[in-house]
C-alpha cells in the first residue's frame, strides 16, 4: 500500500526545501512508493519570501496545502513565545488543536518534520507518528546543531551520524528509526583538525564556529539528511518499519532496533554524483 505522508514544514530556508524535494524525486522517479497526502505549514501567505517560493511550488505539484500561521495564532491570542526547556505555553496547546481539525480531511500515516520550527504537544504526537531529523548519531551529543558540532569537536570525536527518531513532546528524545554514520577522523577533515590545535577543549564558542572544522562537519551531515530521509522513507513504505501505538516495528511486529541505513545513504549520494 502505497505510504501516505504528511510534510510539516516553516519553510524558512533552503534544507527544508532540499529534503522535499528529494522525497518529491524519489516519488516520481519510483524509487519511493508513497504520495505526499498534504502539506502543513505554520506561516501563511505574505510573510516570508522564502516561505513564500515554497507555498507556490506546493501549489504547482498541485499537493493539498494546510497553512495556519503560528505568529498570527500567538499574537490573537496574547500568548508569550515558548521558551527552551519550559512547559509549552497554553496557545500551543489551542493552535495544535485547531491544525489537528485543519487537516483532519488529509489523513497520513506517517509525518514527517522538515525544518518545522515547533515541538508538538502531547496530544497532537500522541494522534499522529512525526519523524524528526537529529544531526547526530543515537549515542551522541543533543541539541541544536550548532551545539553537536561544538560537542564533537571539544572531544575530538571519531565519527558522528544523522538520525531519525519518532517526535515525542520531549525535544530529540524519542525512540530512533534511522541512522547514518560518516568518519570525522578521514584525511579530509585531518587539516582542519590539525589548525584548530591539538586541545580544542577549552576553545570558545566563537572561536570553535568560526573554524573550518566547523563548517566542514556540518557539511558532512547536511548531504546525508536528504538521502537518510529517502532510506527511512522506503523501509516505511516497504513495511520493514512501521508505528503502531507510538512504537517503532519491524516487518515481523517486534520492536525494531534503529536501522543502520549508512549503506544506503552512501549508495544514494554516489549516485547522485
Amino acid at each position: 500500500m502505497t505510504l501516505a505522508l504528511g510534510w510539516f514544514t516553516t519553510a524558512r530556508g533552503p534544507g527544508s526545501r532540499v529534503l522535499f524535494e528529494a522525497v518529491v524525486g524519489a516519488i516520481e522517479r519510483g524509487a519511493l512508493d508513497a504520495r505526499i497526502a498534504v502539506v502543513c505549514c505554520n506561516r501563511a501567505a505574505g510573510e516570508h519570501p522564502i516561505t513564500d517560493a515554497f507555498l507556490r511550488r506546493v501549489e504547482e505539484l498541485q499537493l493539498p496545502l494546510v497553512t495556519h500561521s503560528s505568529v498570527a495564532f500567538r499574537r490573537a491570542h496574547g500568548g508569550e513565545r515558548s521558551r527552551a526547556g519550559a512547559p509549552l505555553p497554553p496557545w500551543r496547546e489551542a493552535y495544535d488543536a485547531e491544525l489537528a481539525a485543519a487537516l483532519a480531511p488529509y489523513p497520513f500515516a506517517l509525518g514527517v518534520l522538515a525544518g518545522y520550527m515547533l515541538i508538538f504537544g502531547a496530544a497532537f504526537v500522541a494522534r499522529h507518528p512525526l519523524l524528526n531529523l537529529h544531526p547526530a548519531l543515537p549515542s551522541g551529543p543533543a541539541g541544536t546543531w550548532r551545539e553537536v558540532i561544538r560537542s564533537l569537536i571539544r572531544v575530538r570525536a571519531r565519527d558522528s551520524g544523522v538520525m531519525l527518531h519518532l517526535a515525542i513532546p520531549e525535544v530529540d528524545a524519542g525512540p530512533v528509526a534511522s541512522f547514518c554514520r560518516y568518519p570525522l577522523d578521514g584525511p579530509a577533515l585531518a587539516p582542519f583538525w590539525a589548525a584548530l590545535g591539538p586541545d580544542p577543549s577549552a576553545l570558545p564558542d566563537a572561536a570553535i564556529e568560526a573554524s573550518g572544522l566547523f563548517d566542514a562537519i556540518r557539511e558532512e551531515g547536511v548531504r546525508r539528511e536528504a538521502p537518510l530521509l529517502v532510506a527511512t522513507l522506503v523501509a516505511f513504505a516497504d513495511r520493514r518499519l512501521h508505528v503502531a501505538e507510538g512504537r517503532l516495528l519491524d516487518a515481523r511486529g517486534a520492536p525494531a532496533a534503529p536501522a543502520d541505513l549508512t549503506a544506503d545513504v552512501e549508495a544514494l549520494l554516489r549516485a547522485s554524483g
